[in-house]
């Protein structure tokens, strides 16, 4: 035998609900502005103490840092992940369109101050190769590169000194943007990009990356193309001088792929077996440069190597204020790219793990790093996709591994980066593209995405066209406009349906996909999956109409009949017969009032509005206009599931001058019960009269 379930209970409106349970208004009102902030300003130790740990985290999570179980997977993931910063952060460099030794600074500083603001355990910061893309777009436009230039000239030093003051002012406006951006809460505008879009986009721009180190890894030297159709540009500048590749720097290319994939596919199947990633990006640069150097490759082929990478700190340098007016566009992109993959990736981590994230303090933590940062010729930093992926897996536990990654790093700055001197870029190269495979393979969640949301498709497919056919910025914005689009076109043609009750149940349902749920004699029950306001007004007015089938000539004539009779009943006696004769013009008036209403099916509207998020002004005067013209034809309105802003809103509106108050009930079936109540009453109180 199946469980049943019975309750007795009152029928509940909303008026007498809030009556029973509702809150005092009067001892639970709202406090007045000033006594909120003067709440909010009160000082005190222990306020204090808070509010440090929560805008400085470190001092939260460092006292009760677990030494033996957490400090050897912190430093091995630590060491891990600082070995690979080193040859991505100078591969990273190159697709900014600076110095390589820029990119160690990017990928020292930033680590750092992650460390003490961050709120991600598992992420790893530093040089990313979208936003270092982007940036290097930036940089481009602003600094082209000149096609012949002696490395060692001074004019050299003044072309590398003007492109990272561009790469850091960005970095700096970035910083000011998110903390800006943090100052006002505004962590919940990283939710506009979408998982699909934000996919998309990686995977996009991971085409664009790979394209522009083409001519380095063929030792082509050729400019850099920025603005729309920037890929096809660079590749039909690239097929058009095949001819002078170099054919010892397309021969380091293709040996440094081959083992970059090779080993990167024995670290991804392997991993469960590896206790570590096999460095092959820091085996490959220090193996590269050894044979460069010991074979004169410079010299012998005219390879490109790194050159000069000066060892010890950055001295601080101003950023190139001036600049700001020129790259205020690209870098509002660059920052929001820069924050949703953090966010995302945190969070990801976050969840697996079983702790969460602010996204407001990682805006905090972000906007110092990449502020403070660029006062030391860094350009902008976020969390990376790879390094964050080999970290989790390396064993790390909390930010303290930061520390160590930024050991690694500065260890190199002081005393071994002047030794990459010989280092070939078409390896740099090399690192770069390999370094995408994750953003390659999220074309295998196509197939998922089509079963599970067309729509996502869509937005997937459209985002990553955008972007690969114009540019980075411009495909971007693209996504983002056509995903809001399709969440505006699905408001603005939310379903209304006919709701019918499963036979001894209080239950509700669409009698269109539940056959076996029937219509209530009387009662048209509808529902509308969406919120009502001035982009879909007109629609929700559509469906309204044709279920109810008040259409403007049916009002017209039913409010014709029914002042007829109005007119009628005034001037005759019901109760009497006019000489013997019946009264057949009032009969036939009454008989066609009765007919037409009879095809309206039913003398009540009941709205079930649960699925109404919420009204706007727009919206509200609708429905009076509906009440109104329901009125005119002697069919009441009620109301139910009224969510509370819905309700104070049509309430404001002047709705209850419209309806009665005691029509908006708590569910559908308080309204149903009342409606067959009152049938009820007024069927026991009906006297037969003869006309």
């Amino acid at each position: 035998m199946s469980d049943s379930v019975v309750v007795y209970r009152d029928i509940y409106t909303e008026d007498r609900f809030k009556q029973a349970y509702g809150s005092d208004d009067a001892a639970g009102g709202s406090l007045r502005l000033r006594d909120k902030l003067a709440g909010r300003c009160r000082c005190s130790k222990r306020a204090c103490l808070h509010l440090l740990r929560q805008r400085v985290p470190i001092f939260d999570w460092l006292p009760r840092y677990r030494l033996k179980k957490w400090m050897l997977g912190d430093t091995i993931g630590g060491l891990t992940v600082g070995i690979l910063h080193i040859p991505q952060g100078m591969a990273f460099a190159l697709l900014t369109s600076v110095a390589p030794i820029f990119g160690l600074y990017t990928s020292f500083f930033p680590v750092v101050l992650y460390m003490f603001f961050g709120t991600g355990r598992h992420v790893s910061t530093g040089t990313f190769a979208v936003v270092s893309l982007m940036t290097g777009s930036v940089v481009e436009q602003l600094v082209p590169t000149p096609l012949e230039m002696n490395s060692s000239s001074p004019e050299a030093a003044d072309f590398e000194a003007q492109r990272i003051g561009v790469a850091s002012a960005v970095a700096l406006l970035s910083g000011i943007i998110m903390l800006c951006m943090f100052g006002l809460q505004l962590g919940f505008l990283s939710t506009y990009l979408s998982e699909p879009i934000v996919k998309a986009f990686t995977s996009a721009a991971a085409f664009h990356v790979t394209v522009s180190q083409l001519q380095s890894m063929l030792g082509l030297r050729l400019p850099r193309h920025t603005g729309t159709f920037s890929l096809f540009r660079t590749l039909a500048s690239v097929m058009e001088n095949l001819s002078h590749t170099n054919t010892a720097e397309l021969l380091i290319s293709l040996f440094c792929l081959a083992v970059l994939v090779s080993v990167k596919e024995i670290n991804m199947r392997y991993k469960q077996h590896l206790r570590t990633p096999i460095p092959v990006e820091i085996l490959t640069v220090i193996i590269a440069t050894c044979v460069a150097y010991a074979s004169s490759l410079d010299s012998t082929y005219d390879i490109k190597i790194v050159g000069h990478i000066p060892a010890g700190f950055p001295r601080p340098r101003m950023p190139n204020l001036s600049t700001f007016p020129d790259i205020a566009g690209d870098t509002v992109a660059i920052t929001f790219v820069g924050y949703a993959v953090s966010v995302s990736l945190a969070m990801i981590y976050a969840d697996k793990h079983g702790y969460s994230i602010q996204p407001n303090q990682e805006l905090l933590a972000h906007g110092i790093s990449n502020t403070v940062s660029s006062f030391f010729t860094c350009f902008p930093s976020s969390a990376t996709l790879a390094t964050t992926n080999i970290l989790e897996s390396a064993g790390g536990y909390t930010q303290l591994s930061g520390l160590f990654t930024s050991l690694v790093v500065l260890i190199v700055l002081l005393l071994i980066g002047p030794l990459f001197y010989y280092l070939p870029k078409a390896v740099l190269a090399c690192i770069n593209v390999t370094s995408l495979r994750q953003m390659f393979l999220q074309f295998q969640d196509l197939p998922d995405l089509w079963r599970i949301s067309k729509i996502d498709f869509m937005v997937w497919v459209v985002t990553w066209l955008s972007v690969v056919v114009l540019n980075v910025d411009l495909g971007l914005a693209i996504g983002v406009v056509f995903s809001m689009m399709t969440v505006i076109c699905r408001t603005q043609r939310a379903g209304c349906s006919v709701l019918g009750r499963a036979s001894n149940t209080e239950i509700y349902r669409p009698v269109e996909n539940h056959n076996k749920c029937c219509e209530i004699p009387g009662v048209k029950i509808l529902t509308y999956n969406g919120p009502i306001y001035y982009g879909n007004r007109s629609f929700f007015r559509e469906e309204m109409s044709r279920l109810l089938g008040l259409t403007p000539e049916k009002i017209r004539s039913w409010e014709k009949a029914r002042k007829a009779l109005e007119k009628r009943e005034r001037e005759s006696t019901v109760s009497t017969v006019d000489r013997g004769i019946a009264n057949t013009s009032f009969s036939s008036e009454n008989e066609f009032f009765k007919s037409e209403k009879s095809k309206s099916d039913g003398e009540a509207v009941l709205i079930d509005c649960s699925s109404v998020t919420f009204v706007d002004v727009a919206g509200a005067r609708l429905f009076t206009q509906i009440c109104t013209e329901c009125q005119k034809v002697g069919v009441h309105v009620y109301l139910s599931n009224c969510n509370e802003s819905v309700l104070k809103i049509l309430t404001s509106s002047g709705l209850m001058a419209y309806m009665n108050p005691q029509h908006i009930f708590v569910t559908v079936h308080d309204a149903v019960m009342y409606i067959q109540q009152q049938k009820e009453k007024s069927a026991e109180n009906t006297t037969t009269v003869w006309v």
